[in-house]
C-alpha cells in the first residue's frame, strides 16, 4: 500500500468525506509508526512522540485512515473541524480489534516470535494485551522486540542466551536494510517489553 500525506493534497473538504465514509465503516483510522525524521511531519501531520522527545523525536506515531488507494493522515488543520480526542480514541481501538498473530520460528530453536505480512503487524507493539501473548509464549518477563519496517515484527526473550540474541539481531539488520519490499523504515533499534508495554529501547545505529 502507497503512503500519502495529507495538506495540500487532500483539502478539508475530501478529509471531512473520507470521516463520514468511516462512521459509515467505509475506512477506519489507524495509528501509523513512523521515524522521527518523518517527512509528514513538515507538512503538520499530528503526531505522538513514541520515543525521544518533541525536539529530537527517534520515533513518532501518525495518525491516518486506511483508504483503498493510500493512508491519508491526519494534520492538525484537520482537527480544526474533528473531535481529536474522539479520533484517537477510535484509531487505538482499530488497532486493538486488528487481528494478528504471533508464530513460532522454527529456525530460531522456537524461541522466537514472528508476528509479519499485514498491514499493521508492526504497529501492534502499541497494543498491551498483544503483547502479553508474548510474554505467555516465551514465558518471558521481559522482551526485546524488533520493529524495523513497516508490517513487520520479531520477538525473543531478553534472557534468550548470547548466540540466539546474535542472530535475533542480525535478523533485525537485515530487515533494516533491505528496501526490496517497499515497507517502510520504522526504527533500528530493539524495544524493551515489560508487562506488554514500552519499556525502553536499544539503539543498533552503527
Amino acid at each position: 500500500m502507497s503512503t500519502t500525506i495529507s495538506g495540500s493534497k487532500n483539502t478539508n473538504e475530501e478529509i471531512e468525506k473520507i470521516v463520514k465514509q468511516t462512521e459509515s465503516g467505509q475506512h477506519k483510522i489507524y495509528p501509523i509508526l513512523k521515524p522521527g525524521d518523518w517527512v509528514g511531519l513538515k507538512a503538520g501531520a499530528i503526531k505522538s512522540t513514541l520515543i525521544g522527545d518533541e525536539d529530537s523525536p527517534k520515533v513518532v506515531v501518525g495518525f491516518g485512515y486506511d483508504t483503498p488507494d493510500n493512508f491519508i493522515f491526519l494534520t492538525h488543520k484537520h482537527l480544526e473541524t474533528l473531535d481529536a480526542n474522539k479520533v484517537l480514541e477510535e484509531a487505538f481501538q482499530n488497532l486493538e480489534d486488528y487481528v494478528t498473530e504471533f508464530k513460532f520460528s522454527e529456525a530460531l530453536e522456537n524461541k522466537v516470535l514472528t508476528s509479519s505480512g499485514l498491514d499493521f503487524s508492526s504497529e501492534r507493539i502499541l497494543s498491551p494485551n498483544h503483547m502479553l501473548k508474548a510474554h505467555q509464549m516465551l514465558n518471558s518477563e521481559e522482551l526485546l522486540v524488533t520493529i524495523p519496517r513497516r508490517t513487520c515484527m520479531m520477538v525473543i526473550s531478553r534472557d534468550a542466551g548470547e548466540k540466539l540474541l546474535s542472530s535475533f539481531v542480525h535478523l533485525h539488520q537485515n530487515a533494516w536494510e533491505d528496501d526490496s519490499y517497499g515497507n517502510a523504515p520504522i526504527a533500528n533499534m530493539l524495544f524493551v517489553i515489560k508487562e506488554g508495554s514500552i519499556v525502553g529501547t536499544i539503539p543498533l545505529d552503527k
